[in-house]
């Protein structure tokens, strides 16, 4: 079975550090350790949550769900998990899908979005600490969203990411 064991032995933390290592090939190099750790798990979660999960919050299969789910529902309860959730799910599809959303969305509109959930979340947010981080990630909302794009652009133009044996034919 060799590669392919290795493709079905996938697991959260390989899937994290695939996201941290792509993250932090296309930041800067004084990029914040917390911070990119942070967006790397936004991203490792979300591709391994189905969009339509039933034991997880979903992951939004566009720009247009984020906003019925998150703008359209007036009575959804509003605290900081909901809120860091909606600015994560702005920050997943105007950022990694940036390219796939922009055809049919604003992706500047949702950018500021986000980063309003975020502010909002750390309004809302009960720990000083984790308020603190929530209002910087708000903030750096942006240049997260560019290096998300960054990412999903490298990814997609990188032909094959593992190098697979030729298989040989025996006679």
């Amino acid at each position: 079975m060799g590669p392919l064991r290795e493709l079905l032995a996938v697991d959260d933390r390989k899937t994290l550090e695939f996201f941290f290592l792509g993250l932090k090939d296309v930041s800067e190099v004084d990029v914040d350790h917390r911070e990119l750790l942070y967006n790397a798990s936004v991203l490792a979660h979300y591709s391994q949550v189905s969009t339509h999960s039933d034991t997880e919050f979903p992951t939004p299969g566009a720009l247009g769900a984020v906003f019925d789910h998150f703008v359209a529902t007036p009575d959804l309860p509003v605290g900081a998990e909901m809120l860091e959730t909606a600015g994560s799910h702005c920050l997943l599809m105007a950022g990694f899908f940036e390219d796939q959303m922009r055809q049919r969305h604003n992706v500047r509109w949702y950018a500021r979005l986000g980063a309003s959930f975020y502010f909002r979340a750390a309004a809302h947010e009960s720990s000083p600490t984790r308020a603190l981080f929530l209002d910087t990630m708000a903030r750096h909302f942006e240049s997260w969203r560019v290096r998300h794009a960054r990412l999903s652009r490298e990814l997609r133009d990188t032909p094959f990411l593992l190098g697979l044996p030729t298989p040989t034919h025996h006679m």
